[in-house]
């Protein structure tokens, strides 16, 4: 699951809307936007307050190789 999907699956689950979520995180509307449609580059600060709404905090995870054997 990518972070946009599940931050758009977390925000459904407690009932918010984009602009709540915001509201509540106390990051900005258009953040939150920017999450959900998977931009690439994003502040992982700002990142880890959204999530710690949701009991989650960013780490590191073991990169899935793909087909090619990388």
């Amino acid at each position: 699951m990518t972070l946009s999907d599940f931050i758009k699956k977390q925000r459904k689950q407690h009932h918010l809307t984009q602009r709540e979520l915001a509201d509540r995180s106390g990051v900005g509307l258009r953040f939150i936007r920017e999450i959900e449609s998977g931009k690439a580059t994003l502040r992982m600060d700002k990142v880890n307050i959204v999530l710690e709404l949701f009991g989650h905090c960013l780490g590191p995870v073991p990169k899935i190789p793909d087909q090619e054997g990388e």
